[in-house]
């Protein structure tokens, strides 16, 4: 992974039992990693101080991974990356994975790829199976796009072209309102097979709380329901029209 232009952000709340081994895989392949600290109160601020290369942002009081990726997306571009590959911290993803995404900007270099899981393994919890089909649905309700795997966190963002992009959420949402924000703008949003990795049920830690951010995404979906059927659509079919009429008659 030699793009200077491509950095891997890694927003971290309370991982300190995974985050040393998830940099330590990263760096293996790339020193460009950027670490948010989404106001962790455990023994992360040390682990980050252990990684002297990375780069990283704190701030004290815990707001959302939606606004932990938002914040390494300004960061990001600020250093002057282009392209950002978004991994959890908590173990799932491998990093052996990054080149996938990576082999896929310059043949799209203006698409998000997302890191589809296969979710038909056992070890996929059941609510993820779910939510992971509940969401699918709506992003193809409101894009028209079929997305295998809109819940990985393992993604690839042009973070370039999402500059000046308005987003409403803070938390696990913004992973879902920035997909389709970005596919009303003509972002093309495309899928590649990686690996996941879900310890046993005991030894799992999630920020994930159930009823709270299923209503969470239930209320966005509805809010983007509504401008896709009385905004996105009706635009849609305007430049349609406009374009057609400047298209010349044979």
């Amino acid at each position: 992974m030699d793009r200077a232009d491509t950095c891997v952000i890694l927003p971290t709340y309370n991982n300190a039992g995974t985050l040393a081994a998830v940099i330590e895989s990263v760096a293996a392949y790339t020193r460009d990693i950027l670490v948010v600290n989404d106001g962790s109160t455990d023994g992360t601020a040390a682990i980050i101080a252990s990684f002297p290369y990375i780069k990283n942002i704190s701030y004290p009081h815990n707001t959302g991974k939606g606004y932990a990726l938002r914040r390494g997306f300004a960061r990001a571009i600020e250093l002057g990356y282009r392209y950002a590959i978004t991994m959890d911290s908590d173990g799932q993803h491998f990093a052996g994975d990054l080149d996938q995404f990576v082999r896929q900007i310059p043949a799209h270099p203006r698409a998000i790829i997302i890191g589809a899981r296969n979710m038909d393994q056992s070890s996929v919890p059941g609510k993820s199976s779910f939510g992971n089909r509940f969401s699918n649905f709506w992003f193809t309700l409101e894009t028209g796009i079929r997305c295998p795997d809109t819940q990985s966190g393992y993604r690839l963002y042009p973070i370039y072209a999402l500059a000046g992009t308005h987003f409403l959420t803070r938390k696990y949402e913004f992973e879902i309102e920035v997909l389709v924000r970005s596919a009303w703008k003509g972002i093309p949003v495309l899928s590649v097979p990686i690996r996941v990795y879900y310890p046993p049920s005991a030894e799992r830690v999630t920020h994930f709380r159930p009823f709270k951010d299923f209503t969470r995404i239930s209320l966005l979906n509805t809010v983007l329901v509504l401008i896709t059927f009385f905004y996105i659509k009706p635009r849609d079919a305007f430049r349609s029209i406009i374009f057609a009429s400047k298209t010349p008659q044979a």
